[in-house]
């Protein structure tokens, strides 16, 4: 998904502009942070680099070497992050990064104290800096926000994420249920993830004669890790394989579980393509641990989409895609759905999300009935969830 680039403690003085708006105009700091000699406008030498606009532009109120300057140094009293701190440094687009030296902290519902650029930096001018930026994080091995494509109802994606989403799925007809999936999903390290999912279903018993006709309670928990294997900005890919261990806490003769433990391997493969579009993949096969009481399936998804982003491209996200879904459990035929969805951001730092869908069966569809599916998503490594909305 598209996220940004600056959380509350990352700002800029507005001052660091004099230094690119008058002749003979010092920055607040020039003596201990050397600059670029300016003139009026956009002064900068035409062939210049991306570290002497970086000098000029950022050097005042992030420092040199990109950890900031003191806060004695400065005229506010917000914390400054650190660009070397490669877990904060590489989570994020380079288009996030744009929106908010483009057009200012106040675009993402951050402080004043980031100014906008966008007049006094050309767009060429701001990628170079931040091309600049991006080496201050030494390690190859994190993958940068890029690869991190939109999130899919089904097609899990191969970046390691920090984030909670709360799925609905709801399903009308004879076999009518409403499920609930909590997932939280935590980072650790540049390339790995665990997950907790946990199912709360509500299901039509037909069974239940003079009872309840519905049975409600908890499904089966799973618990996943996975590790980021590839990520190449050159080419556009990244590609991660994993497990997951579903654990049969439902209760299955009221259709919430399966009642036997089932081990899923998994791969995931994203792919960037043109136009802000993507492609992802995700395979894997379930085990279960008892075969008597479920049946052993294969499975195939994909999805394919773009972003396309209001207000000349800093805006709210929307995300519209498309996903296929093939699944074969052994000895039976093969199941193909399709599931067109779309994901829009909400807060103006892009961190909630959420997405609306419709999975609708191309096989079996006598006994297979159309699911109408939405979820909210929570960025938390990005910020409080009732920040960052105005």
């Amino acid at each position: 998904m598209r996220r940004v680039l600056y959380r509350p403690a990352i700002v800029c003085g507005a001052a660091v502009l004099l230094s690119l708006s008058a002749p003979g105009t010092a920055s607040l700091h020039a003596a201990q942070q050397p600059a670029v000699p300016a003139a009026p406008g956009n002064a900068l030498p035409p062939q210049a680099s991306g570290a002497e606009i970086y000098r000029a532009a950022c050097a005042t109120c992030h420092g040199i070497d990109g950890r900031g300057a003191p806060r004695t140094m400065l005229g506010f009293e917000t914390e400054l992050r650190d660009f070397t701190d490669c877990a904060f440094a590489t989570v994020e687009p380079d288009p996030d990064w744009y929106a908010v030296v483009h057009e200012g902290g106040p675009i993402r519902g951050l402080g004043h104290e980031m100014p906008a650029f966008g007049e006094a930096l050309t767009g060429d001018q701001i990628r170079l800096a931040l091309g600049h930026v991006r080496a201050f994080c030494t390690s190859r091995a994190w993958p940068q926000g890029d690869l991190n494509f939109p999130r899919a109802f089904f097609t899990e994606k191969a970046f390691p994420e920090n984030e909670s989403v709360w799925t609905i799925a709801g399903t009308s007809g004879r076999h009518a249920g409403v499920s609930n999936d909590l997932v939280y999903e935590r980072r650790l390290g540049a390339r790995n993830q665990i997950e907790l999912k946990v199912p709360i279903d509500f299901q039509r018993n037909l069974e239940a004669g003079a009872g309840s006709p519905w049975a409600k309670g908890l499904g089966d928990v799973a618990f996943g890790f996975k590790r980021a294997l590839v990520a190449s900005m050159r080419t556009g890919t990244i590609a991660a394989a994993g497990a997951e261990v579903i654990l049969p806490t439902g209760n299955q003769f009221k259709d919430l579980g399966s009642g036997t433990t089932i081990f899923e391997p998994f791969a995931m493969f994203g792919q960037m393509l043109p136009h802000d579009s993507f492609l992802q993949v995700h395979g894997g096969i379930e085990l279960p641990s008892e075969p008597n009481l479920a049946a052993k399936e294969a499975y195939l998804r994909t999805a394919v989409g773009t972003t396309l982003a209001q207000d000349r491209g800093f805006g709210r996200a929307w995300s519209p895609q498309v996903e296929v879904l093939w699944a074969r459990p052994f000895g039976a035929e093969s199941e193909w759905d399709v599931v067109p969805q779309l994901q829009v951001s909400m807060s103006k730092l892009q961190h909630v999300l959420i997405a609306g869908g419709v999975r609708v069966p191309l096989t079996q569809r006598a006994v297979r009935k159309p699911q109408v599916m939405v979820y909210f998503l929570w960025d938390w490594f990005d910020g409080s969830l009732f920040d960052f909305w105005k």
